[in-house]
């Protein structure tokens, strides 16, 4: 289904609002929070076709509010008003039954804004029929495996105040691992809203590239601490843990966040290291599950200090803060990493003899406190010396802080940026990703 052709749900959710409106008592509040898409799923493995279908899926979350108290219902979203409403309505029939039995709320955030808002963002998607030549032209004769996914995706809002918000995009996402035959992998993603054929050449062209790499035989490193060139894809692995338990405003005032020296200005990152969040680019929506809006930009971190942590109303409420339109998890949207001034061409002169990492995986904090996370590296990593790839390696774990590696030990970023999207399926599909550079490490730790 083409973005175009979604009217009628929008009309349908917007009837929902409306009714609900009219439906609600004095003393009720409400949020409603649409979650919907139209997607193509094709799964491949051995370079051939092992699942394909479309899904038309959709769900709303109702939430009721009522003498500081509150509660939800998920129900399914279809587009028809009269099965759509018929759920809704058994839904608020039994939060009302299910308020008086609940405890009060001493935080709770009522819907207090009147933003709104109307995103479409239309794209240039394969047509379906055309997934599987496109996709598997350039590597027929490999070992393949991989999942695109690719559609509409619609997130949207409305609440008894009066807020409405309505966001729709085209995208896609191409999540794959080409194979050696001893078991090896090159790992890449390819996504966005228009699918530019030159770009996924490039990109296979250098999974075959690393994939010829992987053929020597692999080189086993004892524990140490190594220089370490770091792929944008492992970066992005890497800052996505600030969002389990770093950036968000709770976890400091809890004393639980890895950038709490940060925050008491203890500590500070090199002065290269720039994080912000940036909505710019329309791939997530800005609305938050209140409706509150995130500005274009926020900064988090500037060359090094800590200028804003992510707060959302409830965290405001309970630690007198001013909200800054951060979603319910206090935790990064929409990321971007500032680019360095390494060139493409100078990464494995300046990494001269060292590690030169693609992916990682197993992320997890080790010390949280200090900013330790631990980790496994992962597909198409090699041992360096001398500027030249020498050997694959075996696959090493490491345990270091980013007081270290966005700190004293940070030695370059990359000039250019890529964009790694989310590719989860969970309950539906990711919208966004991080878009970072590159990174070049000193004395990185690897512990077995």
């Amino acid at each position: 289904m083409k973005i175009d052709d979604l009217s009628a749900l929008e009309i349908s959710f917007n009837q929902l609002i409306e009714t609900l409106l009219l439906k609600k008592t004095v003393t009720e509040q409400f949020t409603v929070k649409l979650s919907s898409e139209r997607s193509q799923f094709t799964r491949f493995n051995h370079a051939k076709v092992r699942q394909t279908g479309c899904v038309a899926d959709g769900w709303v979350e109702l939430t009721l509010m009522e003498d500081r108290r509150s509660s939800f219902r998920l129900f399914p979203f279809t587009g028809n008003w009269d099965l759509d409403w018929q759920e809704a309505y058994k839904a608020l029939q039994q939060l009302r039954d299910e308020l008086t039995l609940l405890p009060v709320d001493p935080y709770l955030v009522l819907p207090s804004e009147t933003n709104t808002s109307r995103e479409i963002h239309s794209g240039k998607l394969l047509a379906a029929e055309a997934v599987v030549s496109t996709v598997l032209e350039l590597v027929a004769e490999f070992d393949f495996t991989g999942l695109y996914a690719g559609g509409v995706v619609i997130k949207a809002y409305g609440d008894s105040n009066g807020q409405k918000h309505w966001f729709a995009t085209d995208s896609f996402t191409l999540d794959y691992s080409l194979f050696t035959n001893s078991g090896q992998a090159v790992k890449g993603t390819f996504a966005g809203s228009d699918w530019e054929e030159h770009a996924y050449v490039a990109k296979i062209n250098a999974a075959k590239k690393q994939l010829e790499l992987l053929s020597n035989s692999t080189k086993e490193l004892p524990r140490g601490h190594y220089r370490t060139y770091f792929a944008p894809a492992a970066v992005a692995d890497l800052l996505m843990m600030l969002s389990w338990g770093a950036v968000s405003e709770a976890d400091i005032q809890q004393g639980n966040s890895a950038l709490a020296c940060l925050a008491r200005q203890e500590k500070q990152l090199s002065s290269i290291f720039s994080l912000k969040e940036n909505f710019k680019r329309g791939l997530v929506p800005r609305f938050n599950e209140l409706g509150e809006m995130a500005a274009l930009e926020l900064p988090v971190v500037e060359q090094g200090i800590l200028i804003n942590t992510l707060v959302n109303s409830r965290t405001a409420k309970e630690y007198q803060k001013i909200a800054n339109g951060a979603n319910s998890s206090e935790s990064l949207r929409a990321p971007e990493v500032s680019p360095g001034n390494l060139v493409s061409e100078q990464i494995l002169t300046k990494l001269d003899t060292g590690l030169y990492v693609s992916n990682l995986h197993y992320l997890n904090w080790s010390d949280r406190p200090n900013g330790r996370i631990t980790g496994m590296t992962r597909y198409a990593c090699f041992w360096v010396e001398n500027g030249e790839i020498i050997a694959p390696i075996e696959n090493l774990r490491f345990d270091e802080s980013l007081y270290r590696f966005w700190g004293e030990n940070l030695v370059a970023l990359t000039n250019f940026q890529e964009f790694i999207p989310e590719v989860g399926t969970y309950e539906g599909r990711q919208l966004g990703g991080s878009l970072v550079p590159g990174m070049l490490v000193n004395d990185f730790t690897y512990t077995l």
